[in-house]
């Protein structure tokens, strides 16, 4: 499922970078830049969920950390870029409420994200010795209890603070339409030309033969 949210992931910022893209002015380099960024942070944190989904906690911590930093990290990171280009965006390409929403958004993101990392800091220093990555099983009052259900509620409201984010783009992309076009460069597979007319010649040479 995780492998499905990724590739849609990056479907979405793609779709994004596109449509900020043709909306903003030759003039604008800036953004334009800040775009291009905005694309890379989005595909590589959607590109992360899928290291979270194939390397799991209790296999391979390492990998699945990584992944999470890159969902996470660079996510938050993508959030915060979009943020800025909604801020030059608006009132004349959006309004200002968008802004403020998504703006809003990117603080409850960076809140969930020093929550998380706090209330984890404090679980592991808690329990020396212990394979925290393998534990499964918490009791109340037990040691580290309370640090680890603070880093859970964070890391669920980190990933609803994502989702809602992206529920912002609904009516941005009602306003757009993407086409594939195909443009040929040649009426032909081949190489060269030579190559296609040597292919024809000896095509038709042999229906010659054929018919005789």
């Amino acid at each position: 499922m995780l492998d499905v949210s990724a590739f849609l992931g990056i479907a979405t910022t793609y779709v994004r970078y596109k449509q900020v893209q043709a909306l903003l002015g030759q003039e604008e380099k800036t953004l334009h830049k800040t775009n291009q960024l905005g694309l890379v942070l989005g595909t590589i944190s959607s590109s992360g969920m899928c290291v979270v989904a194939n390397f799991q906690k209790t296999t391979l911590f390492a990998m699945h950390i990584v992944g999470a930093v890159m969902t996470f990290g660079i996510g938050a990171l993508y959030i915060v870029v979009q943020s800025l280009l909604s801020f030059h965006m608006q009132p004349h390409l959006h309004s200002k409420t968008i802004f403020s929403i998504r703006l809003s958004i990117a603080v409850w993101t960076i809140a969930s994200i020093i929550s998380m990392f706090v209330s984890s800091v404090v679980m592991y220093s808690s329990l020396p010795g212990v394979d925290v990555a393998q534990k499964l099983h918490w009791s109340p009052g037990e040691m580290g209890y309370t640090a680890h259900i603070i880093s859970t509620i964070s890391e669920w409201s980190l990933a609803f603070s994502f989702i809602s984010f992206f529920f912002t783009y609904i009516r941005d992309f009602q306003k757009i339409n993407l086409r594939a076009e195909t443009e040929l460069q040649n009426h032909h597979l081949y190489d060269s030309l030579h190559d296609a007319r040597s292919a024809n010649q000896s095509e038709a040479s042999a229906l010659l033969t054929g018919n005789i």
